[in-house]
């Protein structure tokens, strides 16, 4: 493989209910681990804020189980197109982030 190809990869503090975690990441990948981080903590904390579990392990793999079953559930198999879901939600972003843009500006 030469340098071209070759994909930077650095390290990156998260930070996953309450607890400060250090990954490795390529740095194309930032933004969609930063994404699943989020994503993570949101789940966990709606987990342990239920109250029902205490354990920050039990929380983890009950929150891995929940979004297991959430994957399975939209499986590409099953003719839901995630490419053509993740360009959609992208096109939405962008429209989104157009429209506050122009809004701050009126302000």
């Amino acid at each position: 493989m030469n340098d071209t190809t070759k994909t930077a990869t650095k390290t990156l503090d998260i930070k996953i209910l309450d607890r400060e975690l250090r990954v490795a990441c390529p740095d194309e990948e930032r933004g969609e681990l930063l994404d699943a981080v989020a994503y993570l903590d949101k789940r966990m904390r709606e987990i342990r804020d239920a109250g029902k579990i205490a354990s920050v392990e039990r929380i983890a793999l009950m929150a891995a189980l929940n979004i297991t079953h959430e994957l399975l559930s939209v499986k590409v198999g099953r003719g839901f197109d995630l490419a053509g879901f993740k360009r959609r939600i992208n096109s939405m972003q962008a429209a989104i982030d157009e429209a506050l843009a122009e809004q701050d500006t009126l302000f």
